[in-house]
């Protein structure tokens, strides 16, 4: 991947992140269970610490960091039924794994590197939980 490559992969990333953290976000509201309410609250806490993380790295690689919000969380909020939100939710952190592990090779950067292995490896974890739920 070129530099520019790179920086657009992460700025994709730092989108669909921004997203998963308002969907977690407003499903944690709506969560009447408590089990289901602490699950999602934890995983907006980690989209919006991975939201910071992928910002840094956009600027330690010199580009500029996206503003918007992926069409994701359109997508999530539009399904009424929290369970079958949560599904869809652990569907897009398959898909950040997805693309984290093509990008994690392409990136020369040893800081930037670890922290997206960092990344990946808490997204699993939160996939693993979401499923067991």
């Amino acid at each position: 991947m070129s530099p520019q490559e790179v920086l657009a992969a992460l700025n994709e990333l730092l989108e669909a992140e921004r997203a998963g953290a308002w969907v977690a976000r407003q499903s944690a509201s709506e969560a009447g269970d408590e089990a289901m309410k602490a699950l999602l609250q934890d995983i907006q806490h980690d989209e919006v610490r991975w939201c910071g993380m992928l910002m840094r790295a956009v600027r330690t690689l010199e580009g500029e960091p996206s503003s918007a919000v992926g069409d994701f969380r359109r997508k999530a909020l539009a399904i009424a039924d929290l369970h079958e939100r949560l599904v869809f939710l652990n569907k897009g952190q398959a898909w950040v794994v997805r693309r984290l592990e093509r990008l994690i090779p392409e990136v020369g950067h040893a800081e930037v590197k670890a922290e997206l292995e960092a990344m990946l490896a808490a997204h699993r974890h939160n996939i693993a939980r979401a499923e067991a739920f």
